[in-house]
């Protein structure tokens, strides 16, 4: 180094450090950048191009994660200091993972539900089994009126995936265990008491400490069921609730399935050169793949043999069989059904595994026996959420979560008046 200039370190929105340099009369040098090491090591904000599938930052190891020693809060728990940029957040959280685990917990377990105002944007968007709600204060009321009917309810944190930086905004996938017993009134009834233990996944977009965006499955069939309510009589309530219309959004909605009205074909092979497991690509070939092309010996390929499977409703499942079950079973209540990947993201590395949050949209027509009885040849929209855990390229772990209850709601109203009539 010349006795003209001087080095200090600049650091980029995602944590790394690069080196630059000040001139001793005060002008600024250009910074001397180190090239981008491998996908993820570097903000996507930087390095993607304007309409490339990516703009997030995915994190390459688990250093910020559950496996690092977070979980819900215990007592006397003392933050410690901030290990990665988070600009605007309050100083008590230290990454996005402690922010998630701990708001979620002075919400829920602390009933501090005024706490809502201070971490959701004014404006926030959430979809949920019922559709899109907006705005903060809708969050505000249906958050007291579930306290009020579950006040005993406990979160337990499950995992949280995460992705993305301070300039483009935290994805994060959560998912939690509820436990707890039902002692309030609610829309179904008067308090039952009985024990309610079920699993749901949240996946936010925050910025600047406010979530602006939730997409959230609630699981909520298991939790009616467990409360002895009757699924089949509640989706129908549910479903004749909905206004009358002449053409729903659910009917006019399509996925791109087929191209130009030819038949689905194969996912195109990777060409992308990479020497590292290609997540991304991996992913969507095995959705497109199963639910489009219809190959149910695409599992065989994608998952491991002992894979642990957790679906919608509690259901379970251990192997590659039950995977095939269940997918088989709804391709066959809808035989039509196109489906396609609207968001994935993820973090870790070919050595330590993959952890990846999937969302998913698709459509379909009620023609075959399968999940709900007969066929009624209704038309129905769904979406859902998975969480995927990848070792040496194999799935070992599957937890998914769809909007059930709103597809039986559509499948059992009763006939709507006919409006065209």
């Amino acid at each position: 180094m010349s006795d003209q200039d001087s080095t200090t370190a600049t650091t980029t929105a995602s944590g790394f450090s690069t080196p630059s340099k000040t001139a001793t009369n005060g002008s600024a040098v250009t910074p001397v950048q180190s090239p981008p090491a491998v996908r993820g090591t570097a903000p996507m904000s930087a390095l993607a191009t304007p309409g490339s599938p990516h703009a997030r930052f995915m994190p390459p190891d688990f250093s910020i994660s559950m496996r690092s020693g977070y979980g819900t809060v215990y007592p006397g728990h003392q933050p410690g200091e901030r290990r990665q940029p988070m600009r605007g957040f309050e100083e008590t959280y230290v990454d996005i993972v402690d922010y998630i685990l701990r708001d979620t917990s002075r919400i829920w377990d602390d009933q501090d539900v005024g706490y809502i105002y201070d971490t959701y944007a004014p404006g926030c968007r959430v979809y949920d089994d019922n559709g899109m709600k907006y705005g903060v204060e809708r969050v505000v009321q249906e958050t007291m009126q579930a306290i009020n009917t579950f006040p005993e309810t406990r979160h337990y944190a499950d995992d949280v995936i995460w992705a993305g930086d301070e300039d483009q905004g935290f994805a994060t996938s959560h998912r939690a265990i509820n436990v707890g017993y039902h002692t309030g009134p609610w829309r179904w009834g008067p308090p039952t008491g009985k024990k309610i233990n079920l699993w749901v996944i949240a996946n936010c977009v925050t910025r600047d400490n406010a979530i602006f965006e939730e997409w959230v499955l609630y699981n909520a069939g298991a939790r009616l069921s467990q409360v002895g309510i009757n699924l089949v009589e509640a989706a129908r309530t549910l479903g004749n609730e909905k206004p009358a219309v002449p053409l729903t959004e659910f009917q006019a909605t399509e996925v791109e399935r087929i191209v130009g009205g030819q038949v689905p074909t194969p996912y195109p092979k990777d060409d992308s050169g990479r020497s590292t497991f290609n997540v991304d690509y991996e992913v969507r070939a095995l959705f497109h793949d199963v639910f489009n092309r219809k190959n149910l010996a695409a599992i065989d390929k994608a998952y491991a043999q002992n894979v642990r499977w957790n679906g919608p409703t509690n259901r379970t499942g251990y192997g590659r069989s039950e995977v095939k079950a269940f997918a088989r079973s709804l391709m066959s209540t809808f035989p039509d059904l196109g489906l396609q990947v609207d968001e994935i993201y993820w973090m870790g590395n070919d050595v330590d595994g993959y952890s990846v949050s999937v969302r998913w949209s698709a459509s379909g027509t009620h023609r075959g026996y399968g999940l709900y009885g007969k066929p009624t040849d209704r038309r129905v929209f769904m979406w859902g959420l998975n969480q995927l855990y990848y070792q040496a390229g194999r799935i070992v772990e599957d937890w998914t979560l769809f909007n059930e209850m709103e597809v039986m709601s559509q499948i059992l109203r009763d006939e709507p008046t006919d409006l065209l009539a």
